[in-house]
Parts: structure tokens; sequence; C-alpha cells
């Protein structure tokens, strides 16, 4: 497997067959808070992420988004508040890639801007991304982000739970399954959860397809994992280990925080073919970003 640059995207391309596509540079407007993000298939080519869906335009395939950063909103719509409900803020921030420090066969180092919609840089993040073959069938992405505070104040990273709306934690890097997948299955390791995941910790979460066409594995990777999980299946198709599901973390100027998940894409028995191997996945993600 290897990345190839090309324009405003890298391909990650698996023999004769592109597996993943991540946009560097996209062009949706201010109120969508534009950034890098990922569409993803399976390696016998079937789609496994949704793009600017009717019901959210700002969901991007798999992106790394956060509702409440300080003031700013860099997940892009209406900024829940407290008392009033979504509204409309103009505090819709955007993520700008800036360069890569290193690039090798399949894994990219990436630095970015994360820019407040009046200018200010508020975040400065470095991204790696890696892809592993787990089996003719399946492979992984691993995705490690240190975000570090560049404001002149701490910056409390939350959601909208974290504001007032129950069952609603979603922050962090984040899955978005295309149309098809809505009213499938999610498994966790004792078993079929559903949406009942939804604020609950687990290392790991599956999403098998209805029509079982495909299955996608998530793992959280980050420091502190497990923490809870954003899913929904009933709604729409999506999973989303979310530290700041139930409760805010402040960062201080000069200091970061840091998001890492392991995604599998393969078919339906996903679960089945890499949950034995998450651990070990996890544990190298964690060892090549210490």
């Amino acid at each position: 497997m290897r990345f190839d640059e090309g324009g405003d995207r890298l391909r990650l391309i698996d023999g004769n067959r592109e597996l993943a596509e991540y946009v560097l540079r996209p062009t949706e407007p201010q109120l969508e808070s534009p950034r890098p993000y990922a569409l993803l298939r399976t390696r016998t080519g079937e789609p496994v992420t949704g793009y600017r869906p009717g019901d959210h335009v700002w969901h991007k395939g798999l992106s790394l988004a956060l509702p409440v950063v300080g003031p700013h909103n860099f997940w892009g719509g209406p900024t829940y508040v407290r008392g009033r409900g979504y509204v409309q803020l103009p505090n819709n921030g955007a993520q700008v890639h800036r360069s890569f420090e290193a690039e090798r066969a399949g894994t990219v180092v990436e630095h970015l801007d994360w820019i407040a919609e009046q200018g200010e840089t508020v975040l400065r993040e470095r991204r790696t991304l890696t892809a592993t073959p787990v089996d003719d069938e399946t492979w992984a992405l691993s995705w490690h982000s240190s975000l570090r505070n560049v404001a002149d104040d701490p910056l409390a990273f939350g959601s909208p739970t974290t504001k007032g709306r129950p069952d609603a934690g979603y922050a962090g890097i984040f899955w978005r399954g295309p149309e098809s997948f809505t009213g499938g299955a999610i498994d966790a390791p004792d078993g079929p959860v559903g949406d009942a995941a939804r604020g609950e910790p687990a290392p790991w979460l599956a999403f098998v397809a209805p029509g079982r066409e495909a299955g996608v594995l998530m793992a959280d990777a980050a420091p502190a994992a497990p923490a809870p999980w954003f899913a929904r299946s009933a709604e729409y198709a999506g999973l989303n280990p979310a530290p700041f599901f139930h409760t805010e973390t402040k960062v201080a100027p000069g200091d970061a925080v840091v998001l890492a998940a392991v995604i599998v894409v393969g078919p339906a028995d996903v679960a089945a073919r890499a949950a034995s191997l998450v651990p070990g996945l996890v544990a190298d993600l964690q060892e090549a970003s210490a």
C-alpha cells in the first residue's frame, strides 16, 4: 500500500485499486467548517463512507471534527447553545493543510492549522495516517492527531452534551457511513449493542451494513482510551470515540491533547477478522507516535 500525492489530495493505492482518497484542500463553504477528510473503500471496491449527506452536509467521510473548542465550532453547521438549542453563529472554523513532514510508502505525517472564522490560529496539529493490510479483503487506517493550543487563553474541548443536549456527545475522529448503511448492526466486544452504545465506553465498535456488503471496525487508540462512543444506526450510520462526550477538557496555552483511532475496513465479518489484531494495531500506533 502506498500514498500518492496529486494536486489537492492523496490517494491510497493497493496494487491497481484505490482504497482511500484523502482530500487535503477542501472547497466547501465556511458554514461546513471545511477540513481534510478521507473517503474509504474495501479491498473489493465497496464504498464505506458518505460525503455531504442531505441530513448533515458537514459530515465528510472519515474526518477529525470538534464542535466545541472554546467558542469555536470545528464540526460544521450550527452550534448548540444552552437554553437556546442549535443556533447558527459566526464561529465555524476551518482546518488548513500546511505541509507534510514525511511520507513513506504507507504513512504520511501532516501539519495543519486550525483557523477560527475571524482568522486567528487556534490550534496547530501534527497528524499521522498509516495504512496497513490485514488480509486479502481487509485493511486498516490508523489516525493519530496531536492538537496544540496556540491561542492566548485556555480552550475547553467539549460537545453538545457538555452544553446541555442529552446523548449528543459527538466530538473527535468521526466516521460517517453511506446512506445505504442506515439501519445496520453495531457490535461491541460482548456482542450486538446497536444505538445503546451511545455514551458508553468500549475499546472498539463494529458497524455492518444492512445488506452485509461491507463492515467497518473502529477502535479508540487515544492515551486515555476507552472513551465513551457516539454511535448511530437508526438515523444514519456513524461511529466516533468521543472523549468529550460527558465532560469538557481544558487545554492550557502551549499544551496539547491527543486523539487517535484505528478503523478497519472489510467484509461484513470484519470484527471476526480483525478484533484480535486491534490491540496490536493500537499499540503500534501509540508507539510510533510517542
